[in-house]
């Protein structure tokens, strides 16, 4: 008796998918996979990209901010400032985005994202800064000390342009990074394009289409910027 129930509810069930007909399905359907890409690049658009771009913003100008920090402060005040950007460094993106989502749960899920992602990134960006100040030889220090140059031009005409110019290869990857890293945006309910590819797949367990259009997009846009970088790497090179 049991069991013709459950055989009927099995039946009855709107959402339940036929394994022969899964069994027996293409393995790529074109029509499903144009249908798919519409709503895909939109969430790309909305969240992914927006994120990225922001939350690249973010980390460049404030791991830039941590660097020189860490150079000018007094000792107890670096040794603070360095100490909160390795725990944050140190400790899991995921981590950081389920706490802040729980702790500022008056704030949407993509400002979050973008706050997250932005400081976090910066920690590992303050890094590549700082490796590229420490590259300066100390005789521009000193030529601008001997010119009686502020404090504020020494870095503004003097080091930062020079750090820059070997610091833009990592900085870019990292940018990159933090672009492949935006489907860490579910654990807060953010759906970004890869969840969306997701929730499209799952009512047919057709994922083969909407992940390889995912995988395509994310390359499309990172390769290009890859070749960007590259290009500003050689001209700030030539430059010099």
């Amino acid at each position: 008796m049991i069991q013709n129930r459950l055989r009927a509810a099995e039946i009855d069930d709107p959402t339940r998918v036929d394994e022969e007909e899964i069994r027996e399905s293409p393995f790529w359907d074109w029509e499903f996979a144009f249908n798919a890409l519409p709503d895909m690049l939109l969430a790309f658009l909305q969240v992914t990209l927006v994120v990225t771009v922001v939350g690249t913003l973010i980390a460049a100008v404030l791991g830039l901010v941590i660097a020189v920090l860490l150079r000018v402060l007094p000792r107890p005040l670096a040794w603070l400032v360095k100490w909160m950007a390795n725990f944050i460094r140190m400790t899991p993106l995921v981590v950081q985005l389920i706490f802040m989502f729980w702790t500022f749960m008056w704030l949407d899920g993509i400002t979050i994202g973008i706050i997250v992602f932005g400081v976090h990134y910066a920690t590992y960006m303050s890094e590549v800064y700082r490796a590229g100040i420490e590259s300066v030889p100390p005789g521009q220090w000193e030529a601008t000390t001997a010119l009686s140059m502020s404090a504020v031009r020494t870095w503004r005409r003097v080091i930062i342009p020079q750090a820059l110019r070997s610091t833009v290869p990592s900085l870019g990857n990292y940018a990159i990074s933090m672009f492949k890293d935006t489907p860490f945006l579910i654990v807060i309910s953010v759906a970004e394009m890869v969840t969306v590819a997701g929730e499209i797949g799952a009512p047919t367990f057709r994922y083969t289409e909407v992940f390889v259009l995912a995988g395509l997009i994310f390359l499309a846009a990172s390769y290009p910027t890859a070749l960007l970088i590259s290009r500003l790497e050689k001209r700030l090179a030539y430059a010099h």
